[in-house]
């Protein structure tokens, strides 16, 4: 496997991470610190019930973890202003929210990642939750929110 491969395997499975953390976060109110510590030694790279754990870019999950709860309010905004007419960001399930606050936060907060590129990454960690009509909200949703991000 090429460098380049491993290291979009490593952020691919980083994505995931981040988007559990901060479902974790949201349904139980897990301190960030020990949420990082938590995903550091028992998930990420683990066997967990039969079920392998990828290898992820830890410092990568580490800024999405802590970026997108540091600048929770200023996403969440985000986020809403682009929400259909009568949508809040309450009507959404935890999940989604946690997909979409990890995908807003990387368009603002990381340049050096292409925006095409986070847009599908994140579409296809919604494929891990959701089915395909799900995946075209995230899609949608992110686009317009890197019209604005990266203007």
């Amino acid at each position: 496997m090429s460098r380049t491969s491993a290291r979009t395997k490593a952020r691919a499975a980083a994505r995931l991470a981040a988007v559990q953390a901060l479902y974790q976060h949201e349904m139980e109110g897990t301190a960030i610190p020990s949420l990082l510590h938590e995903f550091h030694n028992h998930r990420i790279g683990a066997t967990i019930e039969e079920v392998e754990y990828a290898e992820a870019d830890v410092d990568f999950f580490d800024d999405l973890v802590k970026g997108a709860t540091t600048r929770g309010g200023e996403i969440d905004l985000l986020i809403e202003g682009k929400l259909a007419s009568g949508w809040t960001l309450a009507r959404l399930d935890k999940p989604m929210k946690a997909i979409l606050r990890a995908g807003t936060y990387e368009l603002l907060a990381r340049p050096d990642v292409p925006m095409p590129a986070v847009i599908s990454e994140y579409v296809d960690v919604a494929h891990a939750f959701y089915d395909r009509r799900e995946s075209g909200f995230v899609n949608g949703l992110l686009d317009a929110i890197a019209k604005d991000a990266r203007a």
